[in-house]
């Protein structure tokens, strides 16, 4: 899921790069891509949050003993 979404952010910074060269100045239809961006980068920072507190949880978790007598 993070993969996909890091690679619609890199298409994006690409159509932002295309628009500009064509254009030659920073246009509406640019806000609207960094505006794109800007989501999937929170969509990200969001993924990327619940994998850290999976692995935290995973690593804080007391391993059983148990010790038979």
């Amino acid at each position: 899921m993070v993969q996909e979404l890091y690679k619609q952010k890199r298409s994006l910074e690409l159509k932002w790069q295309l628009e500009y060269e064509q254009e030659g100045k920073y246009t509406l239809n640019m806000v609207q891509i960094d505006n794109a961006i800007k989501n999937i980068i929170t969509e990200i920072k969001a993924e990327e949050s619940k994998i850290a507190d999976r692995e935290n949880a995973i690593k804080s978790a007391a391993p059983e003993v148990s010790v038979a007598t």
